[in-house]
C-alpha cells in the first residue's frame, strides 16, 4: 500500500508543473526513435543503426514556442547519413492536463531521389517531469505517407524524448 501511494503522490504531483507550458516559453526537444524504419525517411530523431558491418545514424532535434497555455507551434530538422537526407518538420504539440503531450505535424525530407516523401504524423506520451525545467516523454507516433508511390503507407514507432523548457 505504502508503494502504491508514494507513486500516486509522484503522479499527481507531475500534473501540477505545469509553469514551464505557459504561454510564452519555448521548448527545445531531442528524441530517440525505436521500432518502424531503421531509418525513417522524414525522421527528427537520434538513430544509430548497424547492418552487416555498416553503421549509419541521424541526428534532429525541434523547438517549440508556446502561443497559449499548454499549446506550442514548433519545427524540426535533422539529418540522415545513409543517404544525405535532410529533413523537416512543422507542427502543433498540446499538453493534455499539462503533462500528457499529443502532437500532430507534417515531415518531409529532401535527397530521396525522385520521391520527396511527405508524412502526416501524430503522437502521444506521458511527460515525467524530472524538475521545472525539464521533462522525458516515452510515447508513441504513428507516420502516415502522404506519398502514393512511396513503399512505406504507415509507421508506428516508439519514442523517448528529452524536452527542455526555456
Amino acid at each position: 500500500m505504502k508503494k502504491i501511494t508514494v507513486v500516486l503522490v509522484a503522479l499527481l504531483s507531475t500534473a501540477y508543473m505545469n509553469a514551464q507550458t505557459d504561454q510564452g516559453n519555448f521548448l527545445i526537444e531531442a528524441n530517440t526513435g525505436f521500432g518502424g524504419l531503421a531509418s525513417h525517411p522524414a525522421s527528427t530523431s537520434f538513430r544509430l543503426v548497424s547492418v552487416d558491418g555498416e553503421t549509419d545514424f541521424s541526428v534532429g532535434a525541434e523547438a517549440g514556442y508556446f502561443i497559449a497555455d499548454d499549446l506550442a507551434i514548433k519545427v524540426g530538422l535533422g539529418y540522415a547519413d545513409a543517404d544525405e537526407t535532410f529533413t523537416f518538420k512543422g507542427g502543433v504539440k498540446y499538453y493534455l492536463f499539462s503533462n500528457i503531450p499529443l502532437q500532430i505535424d507534417i515531415a518531409g525530407a529532401s535527397g530521396q531521389g525522385n520521391q520527396n516523401p511527405l508524412w502526416l504524423g501524430g503522437q502521444g506520451g506521458y511527460a515525467i517531469f524530472i524538475n521545472d525545467n525539464v521533462s522525458i516523454e516515452p510515447g508513441f507516433r504513428y507516420n502516415y505517407s502522404l506519398n502514393q508511390d512511396f513503399a512505406d503507407v504507415g509507421v508506428l514507432e516508439f519514442n523517448v524524448g528529452f524536452v527542455i523548457f526555456i
